[in-house]
């Protein structure tokens, strides 16, 4: 029963995901381009945004990428440049651990706008508060391996995972196998990774795919209105939001 547990959740479910990632993605964009967007709610309360913001997607772009090449770079390209495997777990420990934390604390600001302000609270989604938690419990859950990685300083518990990673890429048979034996922690960790991108094109997630290049040299201004002054600006120009 465990094995085959093993091989529906780190041997199929992956390619489910990924599947619905990718086709999600490529329909939500022709079908509700409208909804292509990250939906901020900057104006309700805009402080605490810009910090958690900013705290969040820096953390977690250097987690992203991290993750990229630590885990899809072939294990002998490594071992060609010299790069041993022990100290790739160490450099994995420090990197992941400053960037998870940080990504966190933001994470921790933005869950907390999100709920406990009634404004921000009344304009959220299910889904955009859904997405949040589960990013929150990944990065705490992400932090945690941090302690089991201390006892395999060797590197050996991360090949496997590298070995996994690229099992599933290149459709090897049995790369379940690879991640079978791991602490509790990995597979609860891999499992919530695999059910982000699952759900990754019903999200406001889908906006880290737009860059807003057009805006460069996009003709003309938009054209705001303030409330209070009741006056017509340049958006060209900086205006001050009303007061909360």
């Amino acid at each position: 029963m465990a094995a085959y547990l093993n091989t529906l959740v780190f041997g199929i479910y992956p390619y489910i995901a990924l599947v619905v990632l990718a086709v999600g993605t490529i329909i939500r964009y022709e079908r509700e381009p409208y909804t292509w967007r990250s939906g901020s709610s900057q104006l309700l309360r805009r402080k605490q945004l810009v910090w958690g913001s900013v705290l969040f997607h820096v953390g977690i772009l250097v987690i992203f990428f991290g993750h990229l090449v630590g885990l899809l770079t072939p294990i002998e390209l490594f071992d060609l440049l010299g790069i041993g495997h022990g100290f790739k777990q160490v450099l994995a420990i420090v990197m992941g651990g400053v960037a998870g934390v940080i990504a966190l604390v933001g994470a921790t600001l933005l869950l907390h706008r999100r709920l406990f302000d009634a404004r921000v609270r009344a304009t959220s989604s299910f889904g955009d508060i859904a997405i949040l938690v589960l990013i929150y419990l990944q990065l705490v859950l992400g932090i945690a391996t941090i302690f089991v990685s201390l006892q395999h300083l060797d590197g050996g518990e991360m090949v496997k995972f590298m070995a996994w990673a690229l099992g599933i890429f290149t459709f090897q048979a049995g790369a379940s196998s690879y991640v079978a034996d791991v602490h509790w922690l990995f597979k609860l960790h891999l499992f919530l990774g695999l059910t982000i991108f699952l759900v990754f094109p019903f999200t406001r997630l889908v906006h880290m795919l737009s860059a807003p290049l057009r805006y460069i040299w996009r003709p003309g201004y938009q054209v705001v209105w303030t409330r209070r002054r009741g006056t017509v600006h340049d958006a060209s120009r900086p205006v001050r939001a009303p007061a909360e």
